[in-house]
């Protein structure tokens, strides 16, 4: 597949400046001066991060460059993505976010090199020997776990390191940097805030599979980190119809249910007026006294989260009293719409910082862009951040792992010389009518 050069970001800027002229004609930038090439309003933009911080927008459109032949040989960087498959739809979404930092962020002298890994081991592994022969300096992707393994030994062979989308901590390492949304930094950041508002005793309902297992190992790492305690994690077949029976047993149901009859027995034997009036007050509930927890996480999102979550309080898990944790698959506006989550409390980015990018993205290429699309433009738009640097492109380790991290569409982040990468989280708590932030995400990472 040829580089998406100079031919092809001009094409883009074309179709963005189309859009751009169109949106200011017709008032759709909502009477505010709008840079639209760069996804923000000038009047909303967020706070500049402090000095050390790189940006990975600049504050101008990007000048079209003089042509190619006069002009010494670019960088190169390979994007490798799942482009056909049953997961291309993943891969073309990353595709056009990355076209759109090419555009917003790239000078003249940068190329991308497109791969397609058809989302196997073995496309991978074509895709970095094709990319590696065609003068890639750095490599960005692959998606999947078994395809960052098997893109990295060639990449290493070569010298050339890998800024990989997956969110599997096994492949990190050795010149592999990890740029997913990482369990680690949600479960850490909302645990932590968690425990800061008073809250001490953490359950869990996790799925029995690896990632489960990885959620509730970082979950009593986080506790342990808070001075706090793990009363309980229960683990479901995810391939089962529902949790009920793992729910139930959580929350202690029957032997709480039990001591209710207990009580109404006794309160019916007494048979004076304030004995009445306490059965009368039992009359609607299902069992009585509390469970040993004050916080629960579930870290599942889309239909499982939406079958899970009303089993809390069919079981008298109340959502009043116990506070409902999640990762960043609830990430998602519309969980409001389930009264049972209404007030849980998530970590992830400042959905603000992405606003005007979605915006764009759907004018674009006409649909909705998926969440996970903004990796696209933040590792592209890092690339070329890199290939700009002052005495040239510099793709090596110190360059990836500069400790100041950078600013990107989902807030600052740094990858770290295990491979690893750390993010700037806010946490939000669910609402009817769309997420709101309880705590600011951070803006450097100058006291980490």
């Amino acid at each position: 597949m040829p580089c998406l050069a100079t031919d092809v970001r001009s094409a883009l800027r074309r179709v963005l400046f189309l859009v751009a002229a169109t949106a200011l004609a017709t008032g759709l930038a909502g009477c505010e001066t709008a840079n639209l090439f760069q996804g923000q309003p000038a009047a909303q933009a967020p706070a500049a991060a402090p000095a050390g911080t790189p940006t990975l927008a600049p504050a101008l459109p990007a000048v079209t460059p003089p042509p190619q032949a006069s002009m010494p040989a670019a960088p190169r960087v390979a994007l490798l993505l799942p482009l056909s498959g049953p997961n291309a739809d993943i891969g073309k979404a990353l595709l056009n976010a990355a076209e759109m930092a090419l555009f917003d962020t790239a000078d003249g002298q940068f190329d991308l090199l497109p791969r397609d890994t058809q989302g196997t081991a073995d496309g991978a592994a074509a895709a970095a020997h094709s990319a590696l022969e065609a003068g890639a300096g750095l490599i960005l992707g692959p998606f999947f776990a078994d395809e960052v393994s098997a893109a990295a030994p060639i990449a290493r062979a070569a010298g050339v390191n890998i800024v990989a989308f997956s969110t599997d901590e096994r492949v990190a390492g050795q010149g592999v940097y990890l740029m997913g949304f990482l369990p680690r930094t949600q479960v850490m950041r909302v645990v932590s805030y968690a425990h800061a508002q008073g809250l001490n005793r953490f359950a869990a309902v996790v799925p029995d599979s690896a990632y489960g297992q990885t959620i509730s190992d970082l979950l009593r790492e986080a506790v342990g980190e808070a001075g706090a305690q793990v009363a309980n994690i229960a683990v479901y077949d995810p391939a089962a119809n529902n949790a009920t029976q793992v729910v139930r047993q959580l929350a202690n149901y029957d032997a709480r249910h039990a001591a209710l009859l207990a009580q109404r027995r006794a309160l019916e034997a007494a048979g004076d007026d304030a004995s009445l009036q306490a059965l009368a007050r039992l009359k609607n509930q299902d069992a009585i006294g509390d469970v040993d927890f004050d916080a629960i996480m579930l870290p599942e999102g889309g239909e499982r989260l939406l079958a899970l979550a009303p089993l809390l309080p069919f079981f008298d898990i109340d959502p009043s009293r116990v506070r409902l944790l999640g990762t960043g698959l609830w990430d998602d506006p519309s969980l409001g719409k389930e009264p049972e989550l209404v007030g849980g409390w998530y970590a992830a980015p400042d959905p603000n910082l992405r606003a005007s990018f979605e915006q764009r993205y759907a004018a674009l290429f006409g649909a909705k862009p998926p969440r996970i699309a903004t990796l696209g433009y933040d590792a592209t738009a890092l690339a070329a951040a890199l290939a700009r640097k002052q005495g040239g492109p510099d793709f090596s380790t110190a360059a990836l792992t500069n400790p100041n991290g950078f600013a990107g569409l989902d807030g600052i982040f740094r990858l770290r010389a295990d491979g690893l990468d750390e993010r700037g989280l806010a946490v939000l708590e669910v609402e009817r009518d769309g997420p709101k932030i309880v705590s600011p995400a951070p803006t450097s990472f100058a006291t980490n």
